[in-house]
């Protein structure tokens, strides 16, 4: 886990990802959200062979995000056996791959916007556009997006709960 975000600030709840996945499954969790940060620092997927092992023993409903901004990486994840495919920095930059995404598989893609003060941010959040989170949204939906996964990046990792009075504009 980043604490907001930042590569340098990481706290490791264990050393075996698919083993972390039985566990949260054994603790009752019904659904499960992965991120490869890697891959969203590097723009194209690192660690898809231990997502695949995650979502295997998970056994559940798995969401996949982090750097998936091509249609191979996409179809990669799905393959895998993924549920939902977040599109993150792509759903700002390439609104055609956000298409092409959703006419290939519908609502198992979801768009992920990571904002600090109100503004997205990309490339693992690294950097910060002029662009307002709730005008991506709104184009977002109007392509035919049914899910939206919102990170509030400045609370990201503090344990503090949403930052709900930014979600509520």
């Amino acid at each position: 886990r980043l604490r907001q975000g930042c590569a340098d600030d990481v706290t490791v709840y264990g050393d075996d990802p698919a083993e972390q996945a039985r566990d949260w499954r054994d603790q009752g969790g019904n659904e499960l959200h992965v991120v490869d940060l890697d891959g969203a620092f590097a723009g194209t997927p690192r660690h898809a062979a231990v997502i695949a092992r995650i979502i295997e023993a998970f056994g559940g409903p798995v969401e996949v995000g982090g750097g998936l901004r091509t249609p191979e990486a996409l179809r990669a994840v799905i393959e895998a056996g993924a549920t939902r495919a977040i599109i993150g920095s792509a759903a700002l930059e390439d609104p055609a791959f956000l298409s092409e995404a959703l006419e290939l598989y519908g609502d198992r893609i979801a768009v992920g916007i990571d904002a600090r003060n109100g503004f997205v941010q990309t490339k693992g959040w690294v950097e910060t556009t002029r662009v307002r989170a709730t005008d991506l949204a709104r184009r977002v939906a109007a392509l035919g997006v049914g899910t939206i996964v919102y990170t509030d990046t400045a609370t990201d990792g503090m344990l503090t709960g949403p930052n709900v009075p930014a979600m509520d504009q």
